[in-house]
């Protein structure tokens, strides 16, 4: 599969694809008649990339994830940085609860005033 039926088929950004070729990591993929031909295993590792992305890695955490990927024994290391990631994602949730928490507050006073001066006015 071409780079650009790749991208269609799949929904796969062109740069995202260009980047993965960049990274060198895309050792099944066979140069045929000047265009890259993507195989099973690149789909593969392709999905993963767009996870990586999908969940807020940068570019170069999610090259450094995959190379990791590549060696043995670094399964602790790639697991730090899933924790490292789902940490500042919930650092972040908290930060938008407290922040909805403060508008539902004063919200809530609005609607106190508006009920209380229609009751005034009766």
């Amino acid at each position: 599969m071409t780079i650009q039926e790749a991208s269609e088929r799949y929904n796969i950004p062109m740069e995202i694809l260009r980047e993965y070729e960049s990274w060198g990591l895309c050792g099944e993929i066979k140069k045929i008649m000047g265009s890259w031909q993507y195989d099973d295993t690149d789909l593969k590792r392709l999905s993963l990339i767009m996870t990586l992305h999908d969940i807020g890695f940068e570019s170069s955490e999610i090259e450094a994830y995959m190379r990791l990927r590549e060696q043995e024994g670094t399964d602790a290391q790639r697991m730090r940085m899933l924790n490292q990631k789902r940490s500042c994602t919930l650092d972040e949730i908290h930060f938008r609860e407290r922040q909805l928490e403060r508008l539902d507050y004063l919200r809530f006073h609005i609607r106190k005033q508006t009920i209380d001066t229609n009751f005034k006015e009766e």
